[in-house]
This record gives C-alpha cells, sequence and structure tokens, in this order.
C-alpha cells in the first residue's frame, strides 16, 4: 500500500512513524480536543426549561443547615468562607458545631447566622500533636455516635424540620447525611476526606469488631446527593457522584505591612507562624532554636506557657489568614486549613509527618507538587534544630495557581441545589469510584508502618492540572472522513486508521509527552511525574517507529495475549 501523508512537515523533519506506521516530527503541537458531551446539552436544555421557575426561587431566602465536624479548627475555618458567601446571598445558615463562636463571628456578623453547639461526631483522637491514637479514636466515636445514633437521628430530623431547612451540609458528619434523607431533605458534602477512610485503616490495626463504624458510616454518606470535593483529596467512593471545588480559603483582611507594624516587626524580620494546634507534653520552646534575626509567632499557646523573647504568643481568636500572610514560611503539622492557607499565600511550609492520620499523605503530595514544602523529621523538631529547615524554606518559590474562590463557588452551587438546579454530569463517576476504590483498597494493604506512595494518575489529574484521571478513547467510526482523522505532524507509513480509536488515542498520547518533555525543560507548565519519566524514554531527535500488534506479542520473552496497541499505553 502506497504510504499516506499527513504530516506538514517537510520531509527532512524527524518524525514519529508507526506501523500501520506514524510520523511524530521532534516538535509537535499536537492537542486533544475534547468533545462536547451529550449530557451536558441535556443540563443545558433543562435549565432552560425551568428558567423561569428557578430565577423566582433565587430571589427567594433559602435556609441551610451546616454539620461541622468535631475534629479540629481546620474544617470549621474552611466552613466560615462557605457560610459567608451564602450568608451574602441573604439566605439563612443554621452552623451545627462544636467549634468556638469566635471562629464564625470573628468574619460572619448578621442575624441570618445562627450557631448550635452540638458534637455529634469526635473525629481522630489525638495522643499529642503529632500522634493520633487509633483504637481510642474509634472508641470515641463508637461513644458518641454509635450508642446514641437512635436519639441523634430522632433529634436531628425534629430539629431539621423546625428550622425548615431546604438543604443540609455536612463537612463531614455522616449522620447528618442520614439524618437529612429522614427529614425528607436533600444534603451535600463538602469536604477533601471522609471519616470511613480515615477509620479504615484504625480498624486494621484496632480489630474487626470495629469494622461496623466504618460500614455505617459509608452508609450514612451514601444518603447524600453529591460531594463538593477539596483540593489534597483522598479516596472516596462511598459518595455517588463528585464536582471538584477549587480552594477554598479565608480571605485577608490586612495587607502585610499592616500586619507587622502591629507586631511591631520590621521588614528585615523573618517571621516564622508556628501552627501545630497543641504541642508535645513537656516541651519548652527555647530562644536559641531560631536563627539571629527570626521571630517566631506561636498559635494554640496555652495561658501559662512561657515564651522566650524571640517567640510571640498570639491571641486565641488570632485571625490566621492574615498573620500567615505577613510570614515568611510556616512550622506546623500538615492539615487542609494548614496547606490550602500556605498555598493560596504561598509561604513556604515547614512541616512535620503525623502518626496515622491517612488524609496527610495527599495532602503533602500537593504541597510538594506545587513547591510549597519542607519537611522536618521529627527528632530536629524537639530538640531545636530548626535552623537549616527554616533557611531551605526561604529558598522555595510555592507555585501555586489554581483558584482560591471555592467558598464562593461552593455557594453557588449549593445555592442552585436548593432550588433544584443541577450541576452533575455523571459521566465520570464511575471510574472516579474505581479509581478511589483502588487507591483506597493499595493503602490497606500495604505494609503497616510503611507511607502510601500516591499513583500520579490520581491526584492532580483533574483539578490541579486541567487534566483528566485517564486520557478517553476516541470514537472513530469506520465511515469518517481521513481528513478527521487527522493528527497534526503524524505521517501513516502503511495501514489505516479508520476504527482504531485505541491507536489514535496512544499516538496523541504520545505527541502530548514530547510537548510536554520541553515544555518541562523551558519550564512553561508543570507536568505529572510519571509523565516526565516516560518522555524520557525517547529519544525525540530521532524518528520513532510505532507499530500496532496483530493481537500476541512477546513480551519479556513470555508470550501474552493483549488487544492491539493498547498493550503500548
Amino acid at each position: 500500500m502506497a504510504p499516506r501523508k499527513y504530516s506538514k512537515e517537510p520531509r527532512s523533519a524527524p518524525r514519529l512513524a508507526v506501523g500501520l506506521h506514524y510520523a511524530l516530527p521532534r516538535r509537535t503541537n499536537a492537542r486533544i480536543v475534547p468533545n462536547s458531551s451529550f449530557e451536558s446539552d441535556v443540563t443545558v436544555l433543562r435549565d432552560k426549561m425551568v428558567a423561569q421557575r428557578i430565577d423566582g426561587e433565587e430571589r427567594r431566602r433559602l435556609v441551610f443547615a451546616y454539620y461541622i465536624t468535631g475534629h479540629g479548627f481546620g474544617h470549621a475555618t474552611r466552613v466560615v468562607d462557605v457560610v459567608r458567601h451564602l450568608i451574602a446571598a441573604d439566605h439563612v445558615v443554621h452552623v451545627v458545631t462544636a467549634a468556638p463562636e469566635f471562629v464564625f463571628t470573628t468574619e460572619i456578623q448578621s442575624p441570618n447566622l445562627h450557631i448550635r453547639k452540638v458534637l455529634l461526631d469526635c473525629g481522630a483522637v489525638q495522643a499529642d500533636a503529632l500522634t493520633v491514637d487509633r483504637l481510642a479514636s474509634l472508641q470515641k466515636y463508637n461513644e458518641t455516635a454509635v450508642v446514641p445514633r437512635t436519639a441523634i437521628l430522632a433529634t436531628e430530623v425534629e430539629w431539621l424540620k423546625s428550622i425548615k431547612a431546604e438543604l443540609v451540609i455536612s463537612d463531614v458528619v455522616p449522620v447528618a447525611c442520614r439524618a437529612a434523607a429522614d427529614a425528607g431533605i436533600r444534603s451535600v458534602c463538602v469536604t477533601n476526606f471522609s471519616w470511613d477512610f480515615i477509620y479504615a485503616e484504625y480498624v486494621m490495626a484496632a480489630g474487626n469488631h470495629h469494622r461496623s463504624i466504618v460500614w455505617q458510616i459509608a452508609e450514612d454518606y451514601s444518603h447524600c446527593e453529591f460531594l463538593l470535593r477539596l483540593p489534597g483529596y483522598c479516596p472516596m467512593p462511598a459518595f455517588r457522584d463528585v464536582i471538584d471545588l477549587p480552594l477554598v480559603v479565608r480571605r485577608l483582611h490586612k495587607s502585610r505591612e499592616e500586619v507587622r507594624k502591629e507586631l511591631g516587626v520590621g521588614k528585615d524580620v523573618k517571621l516564622v507562624i508556628f501552627n501545630f494546634g497543641g504541642q508535645p507534653a513537656g516541651w519548652t520552646l527555647k530562644q536559641e532554636w531560631l536563627p539571629v534575626g527570626w521571630l517566631c509567632l506561636v498559635c494554640g499557646a496555652s495561658d501559662k506557657q512561657e515564651l522566650p523573647p524571640n517567640f510571640i504568643k498570639l491571641a486565641k481568636d488570632a485571625y490566621t489568614p492574615d498573620l500567615i500572610a505577613a510570614s515568611d514560611c510556616m512550622l506546623g503539622k500538615i492539615g487542609y486549613g494548614t496547606v490550602s492557607e500556605a498555598l493560596a499565600y504561598k509561604l513556604p511550609f515547614v512541616f512535620v509527618r503525623r502518626d496515622y492520620f491517612n488524609e496527610e499523605p495527599f495532602l503533602r503530595n500537593m504541597l510538594e507538587f506545587y513547591q510549597g514544602g519542607v519537611e522536618m523529621i521529627r527528632r530536629d523538631l524537639l530538640t531545636g534544630h530548626w535552623k537549616p529547615y527554616l533557611e531551605r524554606a526561604l529558598t522555595l518559590s510555592p507555585c501555586y495557581d489554581g483558584g482560591i474562590n471555592g467558598g464562593e463557588v461552593a455557594a453557588q452551587i449549593l445555592q442552585d441545589t436548593a432550588i433544584g438546579r443541577s450541576h452533575l454530569s455523571h459521566k465520570m463517576s464511575g471510574s472516579r469510584r474505581l479509581s478511589d476504590a483502588i487507591v483506597l483498597g493499595y493503602q490497606l494493604q500495604r505494609v503497616p508502618g510503611r507511607d502510601i506512595s500516591i499513583p500520579d494518575w490520581y491526584t492532580h489529574a483533574e483539578n490541579e492540572l486541567g487534566l483528566r484521571t485517564a486520557l478517553p478513547l476516541t470514537k472513530v467510526d469506520e465511515d469518517v472522513n481521513s481528513a478527521e482523522l487527522y493528527i497534526e505532524n503524524f505521517e501513516i507509513l502503511h495501514g489505516e486508521l479508520h476504527g482504531l480509536s485505541d491507536t489514535v488515542t496512544f499516538l496523541r498520547s504520545l505527541s502530548g509527552l514530547d510537548s510536554g518533555a520541553h515544555s518541562v525543560i523551558n519550564n512553561e507548565k508543570r507536568q505529572l511525574r510519571e509523565r516526565i519519566a516516560a518522555a524520557a524514554l525517547f529519544n525525540w531527535e530521532e524518528d520513532i517507529f510505532v507499530a500496532r500488534a496483530p493481537g500476541r506479542l512477546d513480551v519479556m520473552g513470555g508470550i501474552a495475549d493483549y488487544s492491539g496497541s493498547l498493550v503500548l499505553q
């Protein structure tokens, strides 16, 4: 068969050949343009049909019930930004929390904000600032949410009906979803992790007699409509559908200069904010732990704790986003609140790992991906060997460039959901849940004490890099015109592309590897580590020949069955 040429490049240009045979020059601008989906067209049509009703609904004041987990301040602080936008839209929000009221009232002063002090879960019980007690966590949850479950459900259903709630939001209290379902009210979760994921490993260590806790939590979550998933997310297969959000962070009130002036700190002084949410028992901070010319802002210090002159004790209700933005780096433990605000305000983060908190590897992965993290070993934290880590942090240039308006986006989606407008696609629901289940299973089967290694195909694929978790197979019709099968800079030396959707997808993926390899060199764009590694396998200066196998391939000396070029992916 005569060669069929699709390349616009001169014949002298290096090319990639596939046989079937296709050719790609050393540099390519090939891009995959996703097809518009039928589902989105249907959604647009449906929205138009109900536009008149929705316009009227949007002008009506809505009532939201927002449940917040009892674990730490991080959940409460991120809820603040979502609630702020809901109240700014003139809606009423009832917050159910065990967190101090100042967390909300510092940022929101409105008669539409109602705070109800109730504890419906307990999160992870910490033995100290860096260690989670797994057995105690399960026992505490059993006492808090399992034993009194019947009474909790009856109370919450009655309360939700009494306030005439139109949507229940949970971050990420399991029983709230079940209570909403029993009350006939829809619910939505907003989080980067769920407690079934966190507790699953605790059950592996504490004994299978606690397994029913995890099953009950997952069943509770399954009652919610969908999950608004925050960056740095963990596997959460219990949720049927997912919408990804930008970072949810609290806004700044003051400039860096204003904060430093109020603290009496000059421009040349280096500031580190110490954010651990509690310190190891019997631990004393010492003056010599800081390099010369540094000051440390201490969050969460007890009233009785005495500090050296180069350490500044912050008030318990201090507004930490302003202090973070005014600092030169942060020293603390990883949690969503600390990581999100460090990334949002481009603050280098010196972190110390915690034991047995399964959210951490996913947040750490995101922090390191955006070049914002320096890991300090625990021994150096406790013995005051801080200087090299702080100096290393100053050399970093955190590069998070994603959205930080997650609170605003979440509020709009929640408002739309309350009045019946859908934001869901469903296209990726099955593959997303499968990915979650695979990573969750891998985590539970790893050697005890060994840190989880997170696959690059799982994280950064959709939210952070704007890529899909997997490249979709391109549908190729048998009757499609040859011109429509053109892949820029490729040359078919033998065979046909018709009906070979897997080959088309593979070639486009390979084209992307080439352009990605060169963009990394030029620092134009961050790439997945596995894509960088794959690009390094090829010599892009030479012609590369790719052949589609007939179906059986000799792999590493053994015979195996594969389907065409899928083996090459």
